[in-house]
């Protein structure tokens, strides 16, 4: 592979660590200058390499970029965010610890998630492998002399609740909720996916280690950081032998250290075997049983006003193969249906005091029909094929 796409990213790396240095001390015009150095760079990148799959990265930090120019031209100048008159030392330290903070201190869910086993409607098989993982170590840590698994992965379609799952499973513990998406990690600051991956589980261990308590560190669409590794560009080998790396930390740890690693991925069939062996549990979140999809339809139309027609029971015949987002979406857009007409009506207008407001009509059976007609599952057939084919071969529960 040419050296041509890494020397031109690791230079825009190296002109936004430049400037978000500059930036972070006040010195507005040299980090103006160093910005536009990195956009220029990336611009290159796009024009020499059209086909790059990073370049939506690129775009999107080119974006950031132009908008921090923007925002300091406008504003004259920015206030330093280190003592002007510490040491060259003790301000590139200030500087570097304001980073670490600023990146992920908003990944950190100190409050249980506000999600509960109830909430997560029918996946039986998914919630008690996450209970034998997780929650029963947790609570009884004496009751497993050969340790327990560390890394979990939850495939599945889109919508289907996974990282419902991975909350709630927080939420049944006393512990911390660590949040990150792979693919914001990935282009946080060009060039330094590598550095984020080791600053992300460092922070894990600290809270696993220091407060001793539990720790679920849950990485949306993994298959973005750990996807097939060919046409790989820059830095992304050093990045995924940098995550293999930390979580043979974890598995490795001893094991007392209660820290887990929950990968969640729509395309697990992208990811390669080195990485998944690391995830010694691979649960299948499936679509929502008929029993579920019931379920799911009396909590959404819960609120809403309806026929005494509206059967959930029939409503989850009708909708087979939906996910659950799809049925959040349907009985959204029923209810959509009837405030339009509202609108749409020639007698409306807006109520006066003293008036009661026109309300929505009650839903009918037919409506959910009409919606099925223009709204078709988020997941098709042959996907679903997919996720049992490589179920077959992969599945570890």
């Amino acid at each position: 592979m040419s050296l041509a796409p890494q020397e031109l990213e690791n230079t825009a790396s190296k002109y936004a660590s430049e400037a978000i240095k500059y930036d972070s001390q006040g010195a507005r015009g040299m980090a103006i200058t160093h910005y536009q150095h990195a956009i220029d760079a990336l611009v290159k990148l796009l024009q020499l390499y059209p086909h790059s799959k990073l370049n939506q990265i690129y775009k999107e930090r080119c974006n950031s970029y132009h908008n921090r120019i923007n925002t300091l031209q406008q504003a004259g100048g920015v206030e330093p965010a280190v003592d002007p008159k510490a040491s060259e030392k003790d301000q590139k330290a200030s500087v570097q610890r304001q980073e670490t903070e600023n990146d992920f201190e908003e990944l950190v869910m100190k409050e249980k998630p506000n999600v509960t086993w109830a909430q997560v409607v029918g996946l039986e098989d998914a919630k008690n492998a996450l209970r034998e993982s997780i929650i029963y170590p947790a609570k009884r840590p004496d009751l497993f002399p050969l340790g327990w698994p560390k890394g979990m992965l939850l495939y599945g379609p889109p919508g289907t609740g996974k990282t419902m799952l991975a909350a709630a499973t927080a939420n049944e513990m006393d512990g911390y909720f660590i949040n990150v998406d792979a693919s914001a990690m990935m282009s946080k600051w060009l060039g330094e996916a590598e550095k984020n991956v080791s600053k992300l589980f460092s922070m894990a261990r600290h809270y696993a280690e220091k407060e001793g308590k539990p720790v679920i560190l849950f990485v949306d669409e993994v298959d973005s950081l750990l996807g097939s590794r060919s046409s790989e560009v820059g830095g992304e080998v050093r990045t995924k032998n940098q995550f293999l790396t930390e979580m043979d930390g974890v598995n490795g740890k001893g094991k007392d250290l209660m820290l887990y690693v929950i990968g969640a991925t729509n395309k697990p069939w992208s990811l390669d075997w080195p990485f998944l062996r690391r995830f010694q549990k691979r649960i299948y979140v499936s679509l929502p049983s008929l029993e579920a999809r019931e379920h799911l339809f009396k909590e959404y139309t819960e609120p809403l006003r309806k026929s005494f027609k509206v059967n959930p029971a029939v409503l989850a015949k009708l909708f087979d193969g939906y996910s659950a987002s799809d049925i959040k979406d349907i009985c959204q857009a029923a209810q959509i249906k009837t405030v339009h007409e509202i609108f749409r009506s020639p007698d409306y207008h807006e109520p006066i005091e003293g008036e009661i407001p026109v309300q929505p009509r009650e839903l009918t059976p037919t409506d959910f029909k009409e919606i099925m007609l223009r709204r078709k599952p988020s997941v098709s057939t042959e996907m679903v094929r997919a996720y049992h084919k490589w179920s077959e071969e992969f599945k570890a529960l």
